[in-house]
Parts: structure tokens; sequence; C-alpha cells
């Protein structure tokens, strides 16, 4: 710091604040004007010749002479020590500057990601435009080959005539002319069918060139992902290096800022102990002893001795501190770039993940982990469950240790016990959003009873932070519905809920008598029927038209009301049937005349038991076998799923019938798959876990968006 050019201004040599002389006897302070130091700076050796000037005298006994000497060397030294200070407020200074720059590259990096946001979602929409071209070219294809077939079938009739007309030619050679003018119009027929057929061939081999780009496409998305994981490796292991340099410079920081301190207060005390040998040295003025006087020399010598090696090393003390604390904000910076690098490269993962699983069709998996709740079994650490840290596992694996033997899966997603039911929503919240854009979206949440379904789905009533998916999902489709008015687009939205208790479905916004009987609530039975577009009607249930979060909310009280609830050995609050959430949406944009019509099921199914665990008696031993049974079809509809059958048992009971859509449709469909990590029920969770793969490796069809132009049917349907 000392000796160093400040703002471009020159340094000048202590001899020239001096007044270009020695100080000698007689030599006076320096003329100072406008300043204390008159704008001059120190160097390093400016500062070395002051604290290491010895005083000259004419006569040694001529105390005011002397005195007056060492009041203009303290003079001196005081405006040494203000220009160290003054220095230091310049430093202050330029540090306040540097921290309003970052500020401002902090402002314009959030912008930047505001932008990349709009680019995808830009990106996005293309994408639908593509499918829904690829979805028009293949109904075309279809088309031209039925009338392929009409004209092949044609050419035959015209063959058959053809022999008719050789048979009786010779009866009928009055009307051979006739004919033969009959037979020249079908030749022409024959030569514009055989056109035709070219040009489907032609057609047929531009959408095999366009499959296998899509091919080449999925390839190199595949390759991205490769990629992505392997940058993101390398991003984590440099950040946990910087990690550790961090540490190591933050300790070192804090030593060298408690030595600063160390020396500062060492100053201080120098500073005052000089003061009080200066005080005895004035009261000792008069004192003829020579050897008190030299006794005050030699003290006062001591302690500027004691003064001129506290500056140094304050001055030293610093510098390193400056560079550390430079070093520090360096890595500081390195640091955030690569939590940066390590984001986008997870959004970019995730993003082709789940382009690659749409375009294979399958059902994607979500696993979560409850806590541990009080009532658990004694000495329960939560340990037979844990959690890989490796890059490809990371966030997307399990692990379960059963008698000393290690089961580990992977799926889409897996959230730890801490994980908020925010963290859970922002996972699904572009899933929900695709409901509004014209797709059929099914959630539904799947466990053992206890392991937290109902608590996913609905969340805790009263407590915003802990509202569920169904809640959050409504919010953000009105909010949604509410800025896309802006651009035209107006939607009508229905409501249905229901249940199956007992294998017997329960209508839960009946305002009728709600008296629990044989069919359901008030006496009716419904019925399950598919229409000839893929769609599930429940006929006779209660349709209610929403307009707000608001109100759908109030339909969930009552129906939560309604259900079925029951208590067990395993639950206080068990759910004793599947509770089935529908919400229909039908969306016009006044200025393009499009139309989009979109299902979102909702579903939080009955949780699995064991009779043995559970202690069901009576109307709960019943309710058990039932909900065990409609799971086990479940089970029987996923392996044939996953084998790829002909034949599907969707009709084996109400659950699977009615999710048939969801299963084996066109529907963009996510399993939550509910585990407690309780030691007690390690069974049921590796059954579960078990179940979970089989789903996530279930191939049920490219979701395909539905704009074509249909009547608003008052009857809700699942998809």
């Amino acid at each position: 710091m000392v000796g160093t050019a400040n703002n471009g201004r020159m340094r000048h040599a202590f001899s020239v604040v001096n007044g270009e002389q020695e100080v000698g006897l007689n030599s006076a302070p320096p003329s100072n004007a406008g300043s204390e130091y008159g704008g001059f700076e120190f160097t390093r050796e400016d500062v070395y010749a002051l604290l290491c000037e010895r005083m000259k005298y004419k006569n040694k006994f001529n105390y005011k002479e002397r005195c007056e000497n060492m009041m203009d060397y303290i003079k001196r030294l005081r405006l040494c020590i203000k220009w160290f200070q003054e220095l230091e407020g310049s430093y202050l200074f330029e540090q306040e500057k540097l921290q309003n720059a970052l500020d401002f590259a902090e402002s314009r990096c959030a912008e930047m990601d505001l932008i990349v946001k709009n680019k995808e979602e830009e990106l996005n929409l293309i994408i639908v435009e593509l499918r829904k071209s690829l979805a028009s070219l293949q109904e075309k294809l279809s088309k031209e080959e039925s009338e392929k077939l009409a004209a092949m079938d044609s050419l035959a009739r015209e063959k058959e005539a053809r022999l008719t007309v050789e048979k009786s030619q010779a009866s009928l050679s009055e009307e051979l002319g006739k004919i033969q003018g009959e037979l020249q119009n079908a030749n022409q027929r024959i030569t514009s069918v055989s056109d035709m057929y070219k040009l489907l061939q032609e057609y047929n081999s531009s959408l095999q060139l366009y499959n296998s780009k899509l091919q080449t496409d999925l390839d190199t998305a595949h390759e991205n992902v490769k990629r992505g994981e392997k940058e993101k490796a390398a991003i984590v292991e440099n950040l946990s290096t910087l990690g550790g340099q961090y540490m190591t410079l933050q300790d070192q920081f804090n030593s060298c800022k408690a030595s600063v301190n160390d020396a500062a207060k060492q100053k201080d005390a120098l500073v005052k102990e000089v003061a009080s040998v200066r005080a005895e040295l004035q009261q000792e003025r008069c004192v003829s002893q020579s050897n008190q006087l030299k006794t005050l020399q030699d003290q006062l010598d001591a302690a500027q001795n004691k003064l001129r090696v506290s500056d140094l090393s304050a001055f030293e003390a610093k510098t390193e501190f400056e560079a550390q604390k430079k070093l520090i904000c360096e890595l500081q910076n390195r640091l955030e770039d690569a939590e940066l690098k390590i984001v986008e490269g997870e959004t970019l993962r995730k993003k082709l993940h789940n382009t690659i699983l749409e375009l294979k069709g399958n059902i994607r998996v979500f696993c979560r982990v409850r806590p541990l709740l009080p009532e658990d079994s004694p000495g329960a650490d939560g340990k037979d469950v844990s959690y890989p840290t490796t890059t490809e596992a990371l966030g997307r694996g399990i692990d379960l240790t059963q008698n000393g033997q290690k089961y580990s899966f992977t799926f889409d997603k897996v959230f730890m016990p801490d994980s908020t039911q925010e963290d859970v929503f922002v996972e699904i919240s572009q899933l929900v959003q695709s409901a509004l854009d014209g797709y059929k979206v099914c959630i539904f949440a799947y466990g053992q009873t206890g392991s937290g379904k109902t608590y996913t789905m609905m969340g805790k009533p009263g407590n915003l932070e802990q509202k569920g998916l169904i809640p959050r999902s409504l919010e953000q489709i009105f909010q949604t519905r509410q800025s896309l008015q802006s651009q035209g687009w107006k939607y009508e939205m229905q409501v249905s809920m229901l249940e199956i208790y007992n294998e017997t479905i329960r209508d839960l916004l009946s305002t009728k008598d709600s008296s629990r009987t044989e069919y359901g609530s008030n006496g009716k039975q419904y019925a399950i029927k598919h229409d000839a577009n893929g769609n599930t009607h429940v006929s006779d249930l209660t349709v209610v038209d929403v307009c707000s979060s608001r109100e759908v909310a109030f339909l969930l009280d009552q129906a939560s009301h309604s259900r079925s609830v029951g208590k067990t050995q395993m639950n206080e609050q068990s759910s004793r049937s599947h509770f089935v959430f529908t919400l229909r949406i039908y969306g016009v944009n006044e200025n393009t005349e499009q139309q989009v019509q979109g299902v979102l099921n909702l579903i939080d199914l009955a949780g699995s038991e064991r009779l043995s665990k559970s202690g069901s008696t009576g109307d709960r031993l019943r309710e058990t076998q039932a909900i065990n049974k409609s799971l086990s079809s479940l089970s029987d509809v996923i392996f044939s799923l996953a084998k790829k059958e002909d034949h599907v048992p969707f009709r084996n009971s109400k659950l699977t019938y009615l999710l048939q859509p969801c299963l084996g449709g066109d529907s963009k469909t996510l399993m939550f798959v509910n585990i407690s990590p309780d030691h007690s029920s390690l069974g049921e969770s590796l059954c579960s876990l078990r179940f979970a793969s089989r789903v996530n490796a279930c191939e049920i069809g490219i979701p395909r968006r539905h704009a074509n132009m249909r009547s608003f049917d008052s009857r809700l349907s699942l998809g």
C-alpha cells in the first residue's frame, strides 16, 4: 500500500515534504497549505526514514529545543498516520463502487434468465405445432390408403365386367360399340388409379424419411442427455474442490483479521505509552539529574521501536487481508458460476428427459418418502431408506435395505422426507398446465395405508403452506386462465368428484339424500360408459360449473366430509375408498377460432394394507378386502401393459375400468408412489417400489392434443 501511486498522482520524496533539507536541530515543520499534508503522499522509504530518524541537538541540555524538535517529530508522525487513514477511506470507497457493480451484474443475469425462459416457451409451442402437423399427416395417409383400397376394388369389378362382355359378345354384337366405349372409360380409370397408386407410394416413402429423421432427432436428444450428465459430474467435482478452497481461505481470512485486530490494539497501547512518556518528560524538564533523563530517553526510544514494529506488522497484515479478501471474492464468483451451470444443466436434462418419455409414451413415476412420525415403531431411525449421491442417481434413486440386503430403484424423481409440498408441485406444474393446452392428464397416488397419499394430494386443511397437489393445481389453472384472456382465450370448466367404496361408485357432490345405500350415496346405480372417441362418462354423476379456485375449494371441502374414512391400527384417519377428482376444460380462442378440450384427473387411491397389521374386523374387514382386490386388479392391468398383451383386463374392477383412458389411451399419466420409512413397513414399501418400477416401464402411447370441434356435453368425462 505504501509507495504505490494513487489515482495517477505523482509521488514526492519525503525530502520534498521536509522542505528538501535534512531534519536538523533547528528544522521547522513543513508547510502544508490546503490540507494537513499538503496533497503529498508517502512512499515506503519516506515512512522508514521518518521512523528511523535520529534527533540532533547543538546542546543536549537545552530542553526547550529538544522539546520543540520532539513536538515537530510527533506532528510529522501524526501527518503520516492521518495519510494512512485517508488512504484507507479511499480503499473503502473503491470497495463500495465494486459492490454496486456486482449488484448491477446480478440484475443483468436475472434479466438473461427471463429471456431464456421466454425462448424455452417459444420452442415448446413450436414442438406442439410440429406434433399437430404429424398427426394431420398420419390422418391424411390413412385416408389415402382407404381410397387406394376402394380403387383396387373398383378395378376388380371392372375386370369382371370385361369378362362378362367378352362372353356375351357374340349374342350382343349390336351393343359392341357401346361396350367398347365403356371399356375405354374403364381403361382411363385404371390409368388414373395407377397414377394415384404411384403418388401414394411416393408419399409413403416421404413419410418413412420423416420418421427416420424423427428417430435421428431422438438419438441426438439421448446424446445431449448423456453429455449433460457428464458435464454435470465435472461441475459437481469442481464445485466440491472450490468449496474446500473457499473454507481454507475463509480460515486464513479469519486469522488475518484477528492479527490485524491485535496489531491495532498494540498500536493503541504504544501510542498511550508514548503519550505517558512525553508527559513524564515534560514534568522532568526542570530536573537536573542526568540519570533520570537518560532513563526516560531509553524508554522513549523503546516505545518508538515498538510503535515502528507495530505499524509494520499492521501494514503487512492489512496487505495480506486485502489479498485474501480479493481471492475470496474471486472464488465466490467462480462458485456462483459453477452453481448456475449445474442448475442450467439439470433444467436441460429434465426437459430432454420429459421429451423422451413423451415420445416413448411411458408412465412417469415420482417417489415420495414421508418423514418419521412419533407413533412409528420405537427405535426407528430411517436408515433403512437411503439415497444414492452419484451423478446418475442424484435426486432420482432410492435404496431400501431389508434383512441386510440392499434393493436399488430409479424413478423420474425421488422426494426425500424434508421435501415440501411446494417442492413437489413445482415438478408437476408443467404437466398440470398441459391440461389447458388440450391434453388428457392423470395424476394418481399409490402406496400403503399411512404413507402420505392423502397428504400429498389434499394437504393439511387450514394450513396454506401444506396445501396438496389438488388445490395447488387448481390455483395454477385459474391463474393461467386469467392471464390467457389477453390472448383471446375463454375457458369453461366443470368439476365432478366420486369415490369407489366396496366396488360401488358414490357421488360426493350429490345434494340429495346422503344416506349410504348399496348402490351409492342416494340410491342411484352409476354406470361407467366409454364412447367412440375414447372418453369415459359416468351416468347421472353430479357435474358443477366452476369459475374460480374458491368455488372448487368449497366443493373439495364438501367432498372430503362425504368421503369414507375409518380408524385402523395403522392410521387414525384411513381413507377407505378411492377418490377421483375430475376437471373438464373447454377453451375457445376468439381470435383464431381454435378450440381445445382437456381433462385433469387427480386420484387418491386407498392404501393397501395387511390384515395382520391393520387389525380390521367387520365393516373394516370388508373394506380392506375390496381395496386390496381393486389394487390387485390394477396390478394385473400394469402387468398386461408391460408385457404388451393383446387383452388387458380393465373390466376386472370399477377402478381399472374407470382409469382405462389414463392407462391405455393417449393421456399424460404420472404416478406418485408414497412409502413409509418405518422399519415395520419395509415389506409393504418394497412391494410398492417394485410395483412402481413396473408402472414406469409401461408404454401407453404418445399423448395427443384434443383440438377438435365438439359440443360441450353436460356430462363430465374422465378422458
